[in-house]
């Protein structure tokens, strides 16, 4: 079974409490595939880049078996670049500059090889270009996976609308739940969200866990505490990568199976904000992952008598 990922692969410059990084790899894209060949071996990518991506950014995707056929590089353009600044709590951030650059004029072409994949992951882009890439599959992928932002709520909510008829399971924060609904309870906008299209929702809550909703259920993945935070720009797209890989590796679409991908999904996140970018996810170990995930499992696990 393969998994394609779209989304964007970039160069950010991030400043946090601790340290700045300087035009260091990321991209959403970038994220989730990293995160997702952890537990997939056919990970296929469909992104955009100048021909100012360092090399080295390329042997990290073929380091990890990622298949390159569907990423563009445009010759004399640069890629798409980020700078923020990240507050003290870590959990708001200051845009400093965005470029789209090569971004500006995606037009995402899925290869022909690419049009039978089992999964499907929709990074954060216009839904205009989502829908484009569903519009090419030669069938429904098995699971549709999307991310989106309230950016494209504010300027692209019929686009918008119309893909979210065709996704499977959504990802957001609290706060885009909250945008997309206009209902301040997480439960009743899941319940809305849910009539929209998407048959699972999961909601991401950064450092306070994720929840995942289907129908009347409801699991709630605490994060596990960490004595390092120093860059969160990528933990979320990391998450998604986790989740979907897992579930691609699996291939159990059941709600049980989905509750372990939020926690192996929940645990690559906890590696990626360890250190700048990519780099402490792609130096990561399966043994490290394991043991990570067993501190998961400690966390929540209790016995209890009833009375």
């Amino acid at each position: 079974m393969s998994l394609l990922v779209v989304g964007t692969v970039a160069l950010d410059t991030i400043e946090t409490p601790f340290g700045k990084a300087e035009r260091i790899i990321g991209g959403s894209a970038t994220h989730f595939a990293l995160a997702s060949s952890f537990f997939h071996k056919d990970i296929r990518l469909v992104s955009v880049i100048g021909d100012d991506f360092p090399p080295a950014g390329i042997e990290q995707f073929k380091k990890r078996g990622i298949n390159l056929e569907g990423l563009q590089i445009k010759k004399g353009e640069k890629s798409f670049f980020w700078a923020g600044r990240y507050h003290i709590d870590m959990n708001s951030r200051d845009t400093l500059d965005t470029q789209l650059n090569v971004l500006a004029t995606f037009d995402p072409v899925v290869p022909e090889s690419y049009r039978n994949a089992d999964f499907l992951m929709l990074g954060n882009l216009m839904p205009s270009l989502q829908k484009k890439v569903l519009d090419q599959m030669n069938i429904r992928p098995k699971l549709v996976m999307m991310d989106t932002m309230n950016f494209w709520m504010d300027t692209a909510w019929n686009d918008l609308m119309e893909v979210l008829k065709h996704v499977d399971v959504l990802t957001v924060n609290d706060e885009e739940a909250r945008q997309l609904t206009r209902e301040y309870s997480l439960i009743k906008a899941a319940k809305k969200i849910m009539t929209m299209g998407p048959k699972y929702l999961v909601i991401k809550k950064g450092e306070n866990g994720a929840l995942l909703f289907h129908e009347n259920q409801l699991f709630f993945a605490p994060a596990l505490p960490l004595e390092e935070v120093f860059d969160p720009t990528g933990a979320g797209d990391s998450f998604a990568g986790g989740f979907i890989g897992y579930l691609a590796g699996t291939r159990d679409l059941s709600f049980d199976n989905m509750k372990r991908a939020v926690i192996y999904g929940s645990a690559i996140a906890s590696f990626c904000v360890e250190k700048f970018g990519i780099e402490r996810v792609s130096e990561l170990t399966q043994q490290e992952l394991d043991e990570r995930v067993q501190e998961f499992i400690d966390l929540v696990q209790f016995d209890i008598d009833l009375v």
